[in-house]
């Protein structure tokens, strides 16, 4: 168990899925929570004993009153967790630029948004943990890889990968001690893969349970992805354990990549 005691943590899209479980790992490790979303949170912040506040990602009003009710909720902010994201898969020639553009505001201005606002507020706590404050962007196997029907998606998580090396290094050598590391999920079995792959059988006619195990035999290890697989990984680059690591990539795809 990683021992994240005395720490706040703001997890944006905590309502459900990965943010949600990663909100109650960190929980458990000892922090702090902040849910952020559109959708309620309520729920899960009061069974961790956190704090739910309504967030668009894409607005930066948000983030400034996000970052600020963590510190008036829980008295500063120590990690961050850009969890918050869109997905869908379309061919290029049916993907209208209003749709490409809001995969990008989403999934790019948002982890942009949050580095800008978190950085200085992580900054003022830095210092009382050996390893720092910690930013995690959630990125994506289709970060690393291409995927036929997936550029939009692919633009926006390849961003976050080097999104997320720029600001450790600028991070590193500006001496915050904030160190800034990417995840990258396979498929994993949440409410948006769900819809996603809804999606993709309503496209293709193929049943959605094929569509479901097409995904899962993708995965060498022959499984979807669990969130907790994906949120244990997070609160070890939100510890101590992670204190020589920013700028890294750590992909939990059960061997999706490796070949």
């Amino acid at each position: 168990m990683q021992d994240l005691n005395g720490r706040v943590a703001l997890v944006t899209g905590g309502a459900r899925g990965i943010g949600a479980a990663t909100a109650k790992a960190l929980a458990a490790a000892g922090a702090k929570v902040v849910i952020s979303d559109l959708a309620d949170g309520t729920a899960v912040a009061d069974s961790i004993g956190g704090a739910w506040v309504r967030h668009d990602v894409t607005v930066e009003a948000d983030w400034i009153a996000a970052v600020a009710f963590a510190r008036e909720t829980f008295g500063g902010l120590d990690i961050l967790v850009n969890n918050a994201g869109i997905f869908w898969m379309k061919p290029i020639i049916d993907t209208p630029l209003e749709d490409f553009r809001r995969m990008q505001q989403v999934n790019v201005e948002g982890v942009f948004l949050g580095l800008k606002h978190a950085i200085p507020a992580i900054a003022e706590r830095a210092q009382r943990w050996d390893g720092g404050g910690s930013i995690i962007n959630l990125s994506s196997v289709a970060g690393l890889v291409g995927q036929a029907n997936g550029l939009a998606y692919n633009a926006s998580k390849g961003a976050v990968r080097l999104m997320t090396k720029s600001a450790a290094m600028e991070c590193a050598r500006g001496g915050l001690k904030i160190r800034v590391n990417s995840v990258h999920p396979g498929i994993i079995d949440t409410p948006m893969m769900a819809e996603a792959a809804a999606a993709v059988s309503a496209r293709s006619g193929e049943g959605s349970n094929s569509t479901l195990e097409r995904f899962a035999q993708s995965h060498p290890m022959g499984r979807l992805g669990r969130d907790i697989d994906i949120a244990n990984a997070i609160v070890f680059l939100a510890s101590d354990g992670a204190a020589f690591m920013t700028g890294s990539e750590v992909v939990v795809d059960g061997g999706m990549t490796a070949a």
